[in-house]
């Protein structure tokens, strides 16, 4: 009985895979359309700050904000530190788009849902996305408040989101992670935190599912691993920017140090969020000069 229906499953199945990769690229457009309807303007770059980043966002002229929660298919931000909206402007003349508060797996989105805003992103034209996150430091060398970019990735999440059927319109089935953090950007940005006198440091990020911190031992099993540093972010959002074929740049700024054992202390929330609005200071003065770089080169090199 099984062999009479076996191609009746397999189109059911099939048609079911058609459903869910259209609902997907419909959702995407439909936010897309939306968000188009306040804002006519083009942006090729975005930053998606993560905890203690917020205030970055008045410093952009010509603001539009839409918040998160009026956006058609959008996730909404349980965390008390991510304030929820999306904001438009200007950055030294360079059209930018923010995603002031990010999504979580431990919020308990799925790794799909929490990434879908990176899609609208790119839906929108955007084809640089910078990534901010604060982390703990397992390299032994990095201490509290440090600036790290990120060269690469470990991904210890429980949930990949793109697993599942796959819409070709939206990336490959396969997407190749060797330059999954771009070269040419972090070059850029090493260059111009030399010259600004703040020390940027680099390293490997590890992400886990929190919302627990880890114990001593998962520390000790991520310095092991070769990891730099350690967060419950990022991973998912690069994965879906690498399949949409953005270029990504990522930062975590150290909260707190988590090797040698004899180093780590009980953290809560509030000390993160302290560590790192001391430091996103520094952070901010970089990204304005790679903003201020950025238009100068365009004024005097037209294309």
């Amino acid at each position: 009985m099984y062999y009479l229906f076996r191609p009746l499953l397999f189109l059911i199945t099939f048609a079911t895979k058609i459903r869910m990769m259209e609902n997907l690229y419909d959702r995407v457009t439909e936010s897309k359309e939306y968000i188009r309807s306040f804002v006519k303007t083009g942006a090729d770059h975005a930053i998606m700050l993560g905890t203690g980043f917020g205030d970055y966002t008045h410093s952009l002229t010509d603001q539009v904000e839409i918040p998160y929660k009026d956006i058609p298919h959008f996730p909404v931000s349980t965390v008390q530190s991510h304030s929820g909206k999306l904001v438009f402007g200007y950055k030294s003349g360079i059209p930018l788009v923010i995603m002031s508060g990010r999504f979580h797996y431990y919020e308990g989105y799925s790794a799909k849902e929490l990434t879908f805003p990176v899609r609208v992103l790119k839906a929108l034209g955007i084809k640089h996305l910078i990534i901010t996150n604060a982390a703990g430091g397992i390299n032994p060398h990095f201490d509290e408040g440090d600036i790290v970019i990120i060269n690469d990735h470990i991904n210890l999440m429980p949930d990949h989101p793109l697993r599942g059927a796959n819409d070709d319109r939206l990336g490959l089935r396969f997407p190749d992670m060797l330059n999954a953090y771009d070269a040419e950007e972090i070059k850029k940005f090493q260059d111009i935190g030399k010259k600004a006198n703040i020390n940027i440091k680099n390293g490997v990020y590890l992400g886990l599912q929190g919302p627990s911190l880890e114990t001593p031992a998962e520390y000790r099993m991520a310095h092991i691993l070769g990891a730099d540093l350690i967060g419950m972010s990022s991973v998912p959002e690069v994965i879906v920017a690498r399949h949409e074929g953005m270029t990504v740049t990522a930062f975590s700024i150290v909260s707190n140090v988590c090797f040698p054992a004899s180093n780590i202390s009980v953290t809560t929330v509030e000390d993160v969020i302290a560590v790192v609005n001391k430091s996103a200071v520094n952070l901010q003065k970089i990204f304005n000069k790679y903003f201020e770089k950025l238009f100068n080169d365009r004024t005097n090199h037209p294309s």
